[in-house]
């Protein structure tokens, strides 16, 4: 049996451009016995509360009928939708994947588990299976699974999540293969756990395991594809490209297919998903291009790369915003940088109108000394006027602070945090120079490296630094990926010998930190725990 996976980059609500991306797909894998999307392709994933509007998920039916009767003459299709609880009791809708052949909708098959924790949050809209969905074809018998039906393994993970395993019941049930509808969201490092979890289960049951997963960036996820197949012996039989369109077929009885070559350092994962994450919210929100403060510093120099390589330096706007403050080498970096990327700039001093809101405020704050509030004030200048900027040229502003900056509040809120898009805002101080590094080495040198060597600093005054402020960010990161990512308390921290003070402070700064966060632009998700849909933290709160 030949099985094509399909593994496309869909948009969120947009059925019809969904359905033309998927007929386009299944005509190019028309000598497959079966084809297969990733899970809610026809929606895009994840559509979240537009599962609420019962005329989408009626209208989302209408024009599965039409792709249905649009490839009656090719192979059956599996096609992943929200499928409508007829029951009095329970969620309203199932994720389900629909059997398409000759032209009719012939069934459908339900997803059993559904996590409710990270960005997932299923259980709001679906109900689970109640059975193990089998689909029986060409005399073959095909256990049909949905994303998280298959991590739940005890031989793998040890601890399960779930009461039910549906692999297990599949299996039971005679399949002897399983096929996998994914959307599962990119963090770095995780195609190697998923690789080795599918070869645990297909060598510890004995049968082929096919998993498609969806590919491009909705909103703060990134889905890098890398659809696979395993054999019964737990060899990798199939692999699709990553972060990009890729249709592969397995051909299971002959046990050929392709292994598309891929680069799993965490530099190059990563790197990969910021451009596409970036290229897919600009293009399906509307725009064309980008614009972004240029500091001279490190992580507007890394965004700025991203975005010229995510939509052509043709669209991304650099603009430049000295002040008293800053220093003619950052000024020269900046310009060095865009002269690299090919950027074109603009220059727009803040030092007049920093003057103008002294004066208007010199009543008010006489007899009080200049502190960060006069800094605040320069950053909401350079947000105002890039905001303008956006708004008359109809260009996405991206904001450029790190996770690092972000977990500690060392952002002015209404200022450098203005934007419509935080492209690293899931990215550590640490691997921002990372990421620089590692894309000067890729060839010719993008980020100067003036700017790789010196001290960070937000030039908000003469002669500061980050780390007047912060801890060394090798410190700093540490400390933060182990409270925030890894969940370790104060008491485990100071076991390992930080600084009692020193770990208060930083705690206490995150906590402080979350009515900023929560205003803050949609970030891009490239670690197992970053700022946004899947951080629900208080604002209100004592506890740290």
């Amino acid at each position: 049996m030949k099985i094509a996976l399909l593994q496309l980059n869909p948009t969120v609500g947009d059925l019809q451009g969904n359905a033309d991306l998927i007929a386009r797909a299944a005509r190019q894998v028309a000598d497959a016995d079966l084809a297969v999307t990733s899970e809610l392709a026809l929606l895009g994933y994840p559509p979240r509360d537009l599962l609420l509007n019962v005329d989408f998920v009626e209208r989302s039916w209408a024009v599965l009928r039409d792709l249905a009767h649009d490839l009656a003459d090719l192979s059956p299709l599996l096609v992943g939708l929200a499928e409508r609880n007829p029951c009095e009791v329970g969620r309203p809708l199932f994720n389900s994947a629909a059997f398409l052949r000759k032209g009719r909708v012939e069934r459908t098959f339900k997803k059993t588990l559904l996590p409710t924790y990270d960005v997932f949050d299923e259980d709001r809209y679906f109900e689970p299976a109640a059975e193990p969905q089998i689909l029986e074809l060409d005399n073959e018998i095909l256990g049909i699974s949905i994303c998280e039906d298959i991590w739940n393994d005890r031989d793998f993970w040890k601890r399960r999540r779930y009461h039910t395993d549906p692999v297990e019941e599949l299996v039971a049930a005679g399949a002897g293969a399983i096929i996998n509808l994914s959307a599962s969201p990119f963090t770095a490092g995780k195609q190697r756990y998923r690789e080795a979890m599918l070869a645990g289960l297909a060598k510890k049951y004995r049968i082929p395991f096919l998993y498609v997963n969806q590919v491009g960036g909705n909103d703060d996820l990134v889905f890098d594809g890398r659809s696979c197949v395993f054999d019964g012996e737990g060899r990798l039989l199939a692999r699709a490209r990553g972060f990009e369109e890729d249709l592969i077929t397995a051909d299971l009885a002959a046990g050929k297919a392709a292994i598309a070559e891929d680069d799993f350092t965490i530099e190059s994962e990563i790197w990969r998903a910021l451009v596409l994450g970036t290229c897919d919210y600009v293009h399906k929100c509307g725009f064309s291009g980008v614009l972004l403060g240029l500091s001279g510093g490190i992580d507007s120099s890394l965004v700025a790369a991203i975005a010229a390589f995510a939509l052509g330096p043709e669209n991304v706007l650099g603009v430049v915003m000295p002040s008293p403050y800053t220093s003619r080498a950052s000024i020269e970096d900046a310009r060095a940088l865009a002269q690299n990327l090919g950027l074109k700039t603009i220059t727009l001093s803040i030092t007049d109108i920093m003057k103008s809101f002294d004066r208007e405020l010199a009543g008010p704050f006489r007899g009080r000394q200049k502190d960060v509030t006069e800094e605040n004030i320069q950053a909401r200048i350079r947000g105002n006027l890039l905001m303008a900027l956006s708004n008359k040229l109809g260009l996405v502003l991206l904001t450029t602070g790190n996770k690092s900056e972000l977990a500690v509040g060392y952002c002015t809120i209404y200022g450098d945090m203005s934007g419509g898009l935080a492209v690293i805002s899931d990215v550590p101080k640490t691997v921002v120079y990372r990421l620089a590094k590692w894309l000067n080495a890729r060839g010719r040198e993008i980020i100067p490296a003036a700017v790789l060597q010196k001290a960070p600093t937000a030039e908000l005054r003469f002669d500061q630094t980050d780390q007047d402020s912060l801890p060394p960010y090798e410190v700093l990161d540490d400390i933060l990926e182990r409270y925030i990512e890894l969940h370790q308390s104060k008491e485990e921290l100071l076991a390992l010998g930080y600084n009692r003070a020193m770990v208060e402070r930083v705690l206490c700064l995150v906590k402080n930190a979350e009515f900023k966060r929560r205003q803050a632009a949609p970030g891009l998700k490239v670690t197992d725990r970053a700022f946004g849909s899947g951080w629900r933290m208080p604002v209100a709160s004592r506890a740290w």
